[in-house]
């Protein structure tokens, strides 16, 4: 395991990264040895940095939850991250494509918490008792790593490549729609690039909510009542460019739109 003092080294890098909009070197290229427990540990630093200087968290993004994702990057299993609020974009929203180090989007579903959720063999059901609403989201990814030979220790130490995300304008309870089967058709420019349906995020998208009660109480933590989770992406990340305008159709929970200038 890598020492305090590295992981507060780089945790300091991966903050500067994120004011210059630049990237480092690979974690794993300079240290093997490191463990998904130092990447959790640099990425707990770097979230306390970020509070340390005024960002209020708002929620969690949990990523490689789909197969999709997961051949996508080479990683086989999903991680978390943190999400502030200044991350956080309305549906219509110009977003500044200088913001960010490289850009790519992933579609969706965000779920807001109604009442606090405890780990621990935590189901679907329980899960989906403590939700109060699901919205669709577009996630913005954001790499502070170069992504050549990244791997999970990389990716999670850099906040799991959390970006910002995009809400969208409906809300719907968990029990209004057959969260399995809600499409996201995502276009670039008018033109389609990305197709799937909610379902591809661990057979039911609320199964990541459960999943990450279920990390958070391994240590000794609990999602908390109003956190936004978003869930993982159910398409392949999307390449974003200057000036791309950026469309999402959810079929029954509307549609999102942005752009990048």
């Amino acid at each position: 395991m890598l020492s305090p003092e590295t992981i507060e080294q780089l945790a300091a890098e991966l903050a500067e990264a994120d004011r210059s909009h630049g990237v480092i070197p690979r974690i794993t290229a300079r240290h093997p040895e490191a463990t998904v427990e130092d990447s959790y540990a640099i990425q707990g630093v770097w979230r306390d940095r970020m509070i340390a200087d005024g960002r209020r968290l708002v929620g969690r993004k949990i990523g490689l939850t789909s197969k999709a994702m997961q051949q996508a990057t080479g990683i086989t299993e999903p991680d978390y991250g943190v999400m502030f609020d200044d991350t956080v974009y309305a549906s219509g929203s110009t977003i500044p494509f200088d913001a960010f180090s490289n850009v790519r989007i992933e579609v969706e579903l965000a779920f807001v918490l109604r009442s606090p959720l405890e780990g621990g063999d935590c189901t679907l059901e329980r899960a989906l008792d403590a939700i109060d609403y699901v919205t669709p989201a577009l996630e913005v990814l954001n790499s502070h790593i170069e992504l050549a030979g990244r791997t999970i220790v990389d990716t999670i130490a850099d906040n799991a490549a959390y970006g910002a995300m995009v809400l969208g304008d409906v809300r719907m309870k968990p029990d209004e729609i057959d969260l399995r089967w809600v499409p996201g058709v995502l276009s670039r420019n008018g033109e389609i690039e990305e197709t799937g349906v909610a379902a591809g995020v661990l057979g039911h998208p609320a199964r990541g909510v459960a999943w990450l009660a279920d990390k958070f109480h391994q240590h000794g933590a609990r999602l908390e009542a109003g956190e936004i989770i978003l869930a993982g992406s159910f398409t392949r990340p999307m390449w974003v460019q200057r000036g791309d305008e950026v469309l999402c159709d959810y079929r029954e929970m509307g549609t999102i739109a942005c752009r990048f200038d």
